[in-house]
């Protein structure tokens, strides 16, 4: 199925009814209150879409809290975004069937790290068996670490309060404030594209 196939089902013809003002050709009419938006025919295929939302380069990070006795936890995560300025928040889209998903969305407080090219083994542990994902982590101490566990090896951290969570779909997009930023110098550039891991830097200029 091709992404066109979403629109097979449009509007009738009929549907536009009214003639275009003196001065306006048909291509400037735009839908209204009266004139119906065209309807589409259904989802895109599970595997169609997951296909194509494996060329979109995306961020590899890792979220870690705390659980309620205190243990450190976490997961790697791709779909992470900002989100706003004025409040500084940031989001990261959970995937509802992870062990770590309910104990992030219950935690006040969370950590996102940004993960650079030397950062492929951080996020394969994270992104393994949850009971092993600390095992062999240095974690950094400073104010911030009371909050959530702070990863030594990740150039730039970013913890926040838990603002709010949103269901959507299979996933919960849970939503944090950022109260402290701690970076070590240049940060990122480990991405997850093509279902694999890739390397992004800056173009150089002219």
């Amino acid at each position: 199925m091709s992404a066109t196939s979403l629109l097979a089902k449009s509007a009738p013809d009929t549907a536009v009814t009214a003639a275009p003002a003196r001065g306006l050709s048909n291509a400037s009419v735009r839908p209204g209150p009266d004139l119906p938006l065209p309807t589409m025919s259904g989802d895109i295929p599970a595997d169609e879409f997951r296909a194509a939302m494996a060329s979109l380069a995306a961020p590899v990070t890792v979220v870690t809290c705390y659980d309620e006795a205190g243990n450190p936890r976490g997961l790697t995560a791709s779909a992470v975004s900002s989100l706003s300025l004025d409040p500084p928040l940031i989001l990261v889209c959970l995937d509802r069937g992870s062990r770590t998903h309910d104990v992030l969305v219950a935690a006040n407080a969370f950590t996102l790290h940004l993960l650079g090219p030397e950062n492929e083994d951080l996020a394969r542990t994270f992104a393994g068996p949850t009971d092993q994902r600390f095992g062999n982590v240095r974690l950094a101490s400073g104010p911030t670490s009371r909050h959530a566990p702070q990863l030594a090896d990740s150039s730039l951290r970013l913890t926040c309060a838990r603002h709010d969570t949103i269901e959507a779909g299979d996933h919960t997009i849970l939503v944090g404030r950022v109260a402290a930023s701690d970076c070590q110098g240049l940060a990122g550039g480990l991405v997850w594209h093509h279902r694999g891991f890739a390397h992004a830097k800056p173009v150089a200029g002219p």
